[in-house]
């Protein structure tokens, strides 16, 4: 049985969620990010990093005046906004169509969240090139079909990596957590999910944020 401390913190830790989101949003409206694709990623990025990514963007607002170790952090959470909507898409729709899991191997092969990482990780890669691809096209002038081959060299391996902390951390309170200690068999449908979730997106952000680093020291992707 979940403990009612984790309830109420994961009530609480969504709450904050949403409210910076919706912040973010009306702060997008008042002053527009010079590129449009941030007044999307900033708002997703407030569902998971809450105040933490509301002061990142009071302290450095501007593009092209950061520190590079700032820069590779806004493309991070670039990469992270991408991440966050294909979780919660892929999670929704799991929810209303089960069967949507059974290509995947579920039921039959292996654990349900298995499948789900699947299934999540073909919406991260869709979502995540189209956000690089209004980032990079309009910046280098691309037509249509260079802009998304520069989108997706410069995304894969950054969503790959933000995937593979966020799963990492996804796996310990699945397995190590939700069932072997308190013998629950969470799902999208739970608040202790989602709070699960925002640990692990942070944890993405760790594991994205020297791949990103690489990238955009070799020209691959652009600093934000």
């Amino acid at each position: 049985m979940i403990p009612v401390w984790f309830s109420t913190l994961s009530w609480i830790a969504l709450l904050v969620g949403v409210a910076s989101c919706l912040y973010l949003v009306v702060e997008m409206r008042r002053n527009p990010p010079h590129m449009a694709i941030m007044a999307w990623v900033w708002p997703i990025c407030g569902l998971f990093a809450g105040p933490l990514v509301i002061w990142f963007r009071a302290r450095w607002p501007g593009h092209g005046d950061a520190p590079f170790p700032v820069s590779v952090a806004k493309g991070t959470l670039h990469c992270g906004a991408g991440c966050t909507l294909a979780d919660i898409a892929a999670e929704s729709l799991a929810l209303a169509i089960p069967a949507i899991l059974i290509p995947f191997g579920f039921p039959g092969f292996w654990d349900r969240i298995f499948a789900l990482w699947a299934v999540s990780y073909i919406f991260a890669l869709a979502i995540g090139i189209v956000f690089q691809y209004f980032s990079i096209a309009p910046m280098r002038g691309l037509k249509l079909g260079e802009g998304l081959r520069a989108a997706a060299k410069a995304d894969v391996a950054s969503l790959t990596a933000w995937q593979v902390g966020m799963y990492g951390v996804m796996a310990i309170f699945h397995f190590a957590i939700f069932k072997a200690i308190w013998g629950a068999d969470v799902t999208a449908a739970q608040p202790e999910f989602w709070f699960a979730m925002q640990i692990a997106m942070l944890a993405g952000f760790v594991t994205a944020y020297p791949v990103n680093w690489a990238l955009i020291r070799a020209g691959v992707k652009e600093a934000m």
